[in-house]
Order: C-alpha cells, then structure tokens, then sequence
C-alpha cells in the first residue's frame, strides 16, 4: 500500500514517524533517529510529510521539499485536540498526520534561509532590547529604595546615572561604585542594539521587497524586514483580513445564539510583529492632525468616536492588509487608492 500521508514528531534525536494510506488506514509506525532521518524519506515515494511549526521544522521542510514531497507545518495548537489518550512522541506523530489531513486546516508558510537569516537578527536584537528594559527597571527600583525616583523614559534614567557616577548626589560609595557598573553595561548594551539596528537597516536597502512596503506610512525598516521575514509563501493567505487575522489585529468573537459579540483584538500570531505594526501605526496618529489627504482624515474620524488605542490598532490592521496586497501582486504602493 502507498502511503500519502505522514506525521513526524521532530525532535533532537529521536523522531517518530506516522504514516497512512489514502484510506487513512494506519500503515506505518517507525523511530528513527535523527542520522536516518533523510535516507528514510530518500527511499520513500513523494507524500504528504506533516510536522508542528517549531524549532528546526522550517530546516527539515527544506530537506523533503527537495527530495520531492510536499510538507505541511501546523501550529501546536491545532494538534492537540487529536492527540488520543495520553501525550507521547508516537501519539503526537499520530495527532499530526490526523491533523493535516483536515481540509480546513490551516498551515504555516516555511521560511527560506534568507528570511530565517534576517529573523535571527531580529530575535538577537530583541533580546538585546529586553535585558535593556530588565537593567533600567532594576535599576530604577533599587535607586528608589534611597529615595531617588526616576522617570521611566530611558534618556531621564542615562542623565541621572551620569550625575550619580559624577557624585552629584549623596549616595554610599558601593551603591555609587554599582551605578556606574550599571552605567557601563547600559551603554554597552545601546552600543550592541545600534549596531543590530543599523545591520538590519542595511538588509532593508538591499531587500526589494522591504523596500516596497516600507514606503507604507508606519513601517519602516525594522518593521518592513520584520514582515519580510515572518511571510514566507503569501499564498497561505486568501485575501488582507486573513493576514491581518494571523497577526491577531483583528476582533475577537464570543458569540452564541445567533448573537454576535466583538470584544478585543485576539492577540495570536507574532507579538512581536503585532507590536511593531501597532508602534508604527501610533507614530502615525501623532502626525496626523492637520493633514488634509484621505488617510490623516480618516483617521481623525475615527479618533473623534474611538479611544486612541482603538484607532492605533485600527490604522495596523489597515497597514497589514496593505501590506498583503503589496506582497502578493508585488505592485507598489498607491497611497492614493488605500483609503
């Protein structure tokens, strides 16, 4: 019997593979480890190879796509309802060949090389941003304990660690001599996200595509890149609101009864991608006021009847779908044809 489809539980060694045949009859059951991994599915006749969407996947998609099958990922999420009884290597590999088997399933897009290149920048960079945050909010916090309150805006924490360090303020000498430790990583750190900032501006002027969407008021070159490198196959989306959907810019339900209840947006997706979209869109509504074209009075509309967050997240959910009509016609953008 020919087996069409296959589930594969990844792992760092071992892997177990589930397979099935166009009857979904159970057809084969095998652990392989990882060195056996590729001349296991050399040897077998095109299929349908299934995996989760997680660390190494978009690697192993690479690898079968070349060998001629056709690989579908699957967020986690949507794998666990399948899996019967309890959770081990074999029932996932089983839940996953059920679950993409369904013909509303929905898959993720793999990843080029390229694009997991400039996402790792990104991942880096982000990284960097945070262990930022974590430093000034200790920072802050322990200052606060000698009664030095300092505001959360990171140029008013640089400029009181300066006159701390410079002994313009009664302190203990240890707490003065651990200001300036903390002085020294801070600039260290701002140093490390400006080179990671300018690396990824640099992908930006070498990437057409970043280019094209970048000219969309509210992204910019991290934000453009960002996109690029989180959309690998735009065919996965059938129109701009599954996109914006898949960046959870969109209402969530809660309805019942034939009665419709919108509440938040769903937050699902990339937070990361979401936010920047969300930044961009917020640096948008600043400027804004006392424009005249279609888009600034747009925006003042909504801002008259809606809270301010609620237009910001509107205005992102409107720049993601312009996002995908510029990806997938791979035309320009037409400011004066979006609104």
């Amino acid at each position: 019997m020919k087996i069409v489809r296959i589930g594969l539980d990844l792992a760092k060694i071992i892997f177990e593979v589930h397979g099935v045949d166009a009857q979904d009859k159970v057809i084969l059951k095998k652990t392989l480890r990882r060195d056996a991994v590729t001349q296991f599915f050399a040897d077998l006749p095109p299929c349908i190879v299934g995996m989760e969407a997680c660390s190494g996947s978009h690697y192993w998609a690479k690898v079968f796509e070349e060998l001629g099958h056709e690989v579908r990922l699957i967020s986690p999420q949507f794998v666990t309802p399948y899996v019967k009884s309890n959770k081990n290597d074999r029932n996932d590999a089983e839940a996953i060949c059920e679950a993409i088997g369904r013909p509303s399933m929905r898959f993720v897009p793999a990843k080029s090389a390229e694009q997991l290149e400039i996402q790792a920048v990104h991942r880096i960079r982000q990284r960097l941003v945070s262990d930022r945050t974590r430093l000034v909010n200790q920072i802050r916090g322990l200052l606060t304990e000698h009664s030095l309150v300092i505001a959360r805006d990171i140029s008013k924490i640089r400029c009181a660690l300066s006159q701390i360090a410079d002994g313009d303020h009664m302190l203990g000498a240890m707490l003065v001599e651990l200001v300036r430790d903390v002085r020294k990583e801070l600039i260290e750190l701002d140093q490390r996200i400006a080179a990671y900032t300018k690396r990824i501006r640099n992908l930006f002027q070498v990437n057409e595509m970043c280019q094209r969407i970048g000219k969309i008021e509210g992204i910019g070159p991290i934000t453009a890149t960002a996109l690029v490198a989180a959309v690998g196959d735009r065919t996965c989306f059938r129109n701009g609101r599954q996109f914006a959907a898949w960046l959870g810019l969109v209402p969530k339900q809660r309805s019942s009864g034939g009665k419709s209840r919108l509440i938040g947006i769903s937050k699902r997706g990339d937070r990361y991608l979401r936010t920047l979209l969300i930044h961009g869109a917020r640096a948008v509504l600043r400027k804004a006021r006392g424009k005249t074209d279609a888009r600034s009075l747009w925006i003042e509309r909504m801002r008259d009847r809606r809270h301010p967050n609620v237009v910001a997240v509107a205005l992102a959910n409107k720049n993601a779908r312009i996002v995908w009509a510029v990806l997938s016609g791979r035309t320009e953008y037409q400011p004066a044809f979006t609104d």
